[in-house]
């Protein structure tokens, strides 16, 4: 069903990297969950008020609140498609993350509304009415929201949205959510327990944890966030690949967007290299990744020793005691330079987030104090930096 959809409906939906395919996506997502959502909250509805139950009637606004999600999200993608200006040279694809945002509010107001109303129903329990044919007809939403969550989980992964994932997400939540509804009718029927108010703070609950997590997801990337180990990978492996690149370090990458994507990045190149030569490398490196991977990338080029033995030497005795001390940390542009009484070891030293300020400076205490007990002469120049790539623990 769900190719069948993108078939039907998408143009040209293969080519994912293009903004217009991807806006295409968007609105599929959302039409065909306002269609979806509306049909439950109009059925479940009923249902609640024929049979007194308001864990089925917050249910049913919980299905409303995602069909104007739906809508939001709608207008988010509509915006998002607007084209750079000179007020917004980077676009406007952050209405995407916007508008999930506001999102997430509406669906935690529905978690709190559900939690307060199910916990009156706690202190006063009420009968509900039972019937097969109600119980069908929300086992039937169970499986509509299953599909819808499948259906946003397969066009997220495809176009990498993270807004779609989050619906995706929503949706589970809601089966879950459902799922909670019928078990407390049929226990209500079978036992004659009054559940309703206990199964709608369970209800309300989850709603407030999708709520939660959806504001969470959409609003880092506004504040910025650690670069994808994954895409981290990607970059650095394309742009060593390149003949005349040694190494690179410092990879940003600024999201404007899903589809609108900046980075920076250092390459490391001998420093006996030919300026033109090198420089034409690094300029197809930046094209072929704007290209391949849509990413707009800007190449700082960090000239490196590679032919001198006693400064290599001496760079690897760093590292060998950089990562004795901590084996989480690295360095990059190292230099030397040799003076008659002293000689300056020049380098970044990169240490992990999780260090707090005394913390770097014990270490680069024990760095300077091991580096001038193999040599006195030697005196260091560090500079201390953090990684700006997330944890793979944390993805």
């Amino acid at each position: 069903m769900t190719q069948l959809l993108v078939k039907l409906f998408i143009k040209d939906y293969d080519k994912v990297e293009q903004s217009s395919v991807r806006t295409a996506y968007g609105v599929l997502s959302s039409v065909v969950g306002i269609i979806c959502n509306i049909i439950l909250f109009g059925t479940k509805l009923i249902i609640g008020f024929l049979i007194n139950s308001i864990s089925v009637t917050a249910d049913a606004f919980n299905n409303l609140s995602d069909a104007a999600s739906s809508i939001i999200g709608f207008i988010g993608v509509k915006l998002a498609e607007r084209p750079a200006d000179k007020e917004h040279p980077f676009g406007h694809g952050r209405f995407e993350y916007i508008s999930a945002f506001v999102v997430s509010f509406l669906i935690l107001q529905v978690g709190f509304s559900c939690f307060k109303s199910s916990f009156t129903k706690v202190i006063n329990p009420e009968n509900i009415g039972f019937s097969w044919i109600m119980v069908i007809i929300l086992g039937i939403s169970v499986l509509i929201k299953l599909w819808l969550s499948i259906f946003n989980k397969t066009l997220g992964k495809r176009i990498n949205s993270s807004v779609m994932k989050a619906t995706s997400a929503d949706s589970l939540g809601d089966v879950l959510i459902t799922s909670a509804t019928v078990i407390s009718i049929i226990i209500g029927k079978v036992t004659g327990l009054a559940i309703d108010g206990w199964m709608g703070l369970i209800v309300s609950v989850f709603v407030l944890i999708a709520g939660f997590n959806i504001a969470k997801d959409t609003l880092e990337p506004l504040l910025g966030e650690a670069v994808d180990h994954e895409i981290y990978q990607s970059i650095t492996d394309m742009v060593e690949s390149y003949d005349g690149i040694i190494g690179s370090h410092d990879l940003i990458v600024h999201n404007y967007g899903p589809s609108h994507i900046m980075a920076t990045i250092h390459a490391e190149v001998p420093n006996d290299v030919n300026l033109e030569e090198i420089h034409e490398i690094i300029d197809s490196i930046e094209r072929d990744i704007l290209r391949e991977k849509g990413i707009f990338i800007v190449i700082h080029m960090d000239p490196i020793e590679i032919n001198d033995s006693k400064v290599l030497e001496k760079k690897n005795m760093v590292i060998g005691i950089v990562k004795e001390l901590e084996p989480k940390a690295t360095i990059h542009d190292f230099r030397v330079v040799n003076g008659e009484n002293q000689i300056n070891l020049i380098f970044d030293l990169v240490v992990p987030y999780s260090y707090s300020e005394l913390q770097e400076q014990e270490l680069l205490f024990k760095v300077e104090e091991n580096i001038r007990k193999i040599d006195s002469k030697y005196q260091c120049v560090i500079t201390i930096e953090n990684s700006y790539i997330a944890d793979k623990k944390d993805n």
